[in-house]
C-alpha cells in the first residue's frame, strides 16, 4: 500500500512539474531533458514511471484541463445568477499575459500544438471545448428558464462567441504584448449579455 501510494505520488510529481513546459514549449518542444531538469530525477526514475515522453504529455494535458476546469469551477460556483457565472469565467481571462496556468491557455496551446500532428491530444482538447460548451449553454438555459435571460438569448451561439472570441484575444495579447484586446473583447461579451437581462421588478 504503501510503495503503491509512493510511486502514485511520483508519477504526480513528475506531472506537475512537466505540465508547464508542455504547455509552455509544447510537445514536440519539450525534450525529456527538460523533464529531468525539472524533476530534478534520473532517466530511470522517470521511466520506471512512464513509458515515454509521450505518456507523460498526456498525463500533463489531462492534469492541465483539470486544474483549468476546478478553477472556472470555483469562480462559478460562487455566484448565484448566470450572468455572474459566465462573467466569472470570463473574468479569468482577463490578462492574457499573467495567466492562470502556468505557460498560458492549454486550449489555445495544445489546440494548436496537436492540430494534425497528435490526434490523442487533439481528441482531448476537442472534448475540453465541448465540455465547456455543453456547461456554458446549461447555465444560460437555467437563466432563460428562471426569467433572468430573454429567450431571444441564443445559448449556443453565445456560448460559442465567448470561447473563440476569448481564444482569439489570448493570442493577439500575448503576441502583441498588449491586454488591450482582451479588455475590449471582454467589454463586448460582457455587454452583449447584459442586453438579454430581464430587468427584475
Amino acid at each position: 500500500m504503501n510503495v503503491k501510494g509512493k510511486a502514485e505520488r511520483t508519477k504526480q510529481f513528475i506531472i506537475e512539474q512537466s505540465a508547464p513546459i508542455f504547455n509552455a514549449k509544447g510537445i514536440a518542444g519539450t525534450t525529456i531533458y527538460d523533464i529531468l531538469a525539472a524533476t530534478k530525477m534520473a532517466k530511470g526514475g522517470i521511466y520506471g514511471n512512464f513509458e515515454n515522453k509521450e505518456a507523460i504529455s498526456i498525463a500533463s494535458v489531462d492534469f492541465l484541463f483539470g486544474k483549468m476546469s476546478a478553477k472556472a469551477y470555483s469562480v462559478m460556483s460562487k455566484e448565484k445568477t448566470a450572468v455572474k457565472k459566465l462573467f466569472a469565467f470570463i473574468n479569468l481571462r482577463e490578462n492574457p499575459l499573467v495567466p492562470f496556468i502556468e505557460g498560458g491557455c492549454p486550449i489555445l496551446n495544445f489546440g494548436v500544438d496537436s492540430d494534425n500532428t497528435n490526434p490523442i491530444v487533439k481528441n482531448k482538447v476537442k472534448a475540453m471545448i465541448e465540455g465547456s460548451m455543453a456547461s456554458f449553454i446549461d447555465i444560460l438555459k437555467q437563466g432563460i428558464a428562471s426569467g433572468e435571460l430573454s429567450a431571444q438569448l441564443n445559448p449556443e451561439e453565445y456560448c460559442l462567441k465567448v470561447l473563440v472570441m476569448l481564444e482569439g484575444a489570448t493570442l493577439i495579447s500575448r503576441v502583441t504584448d498588449s491586454v488591450k484586446p482582451m479588455h475590449t473583447v471582454i467589454k463586448m461579451l460582457k455587454s452583449e449579455l447584459r442586453s438579454f437581462e430581464i430587468k427584475q421588478k
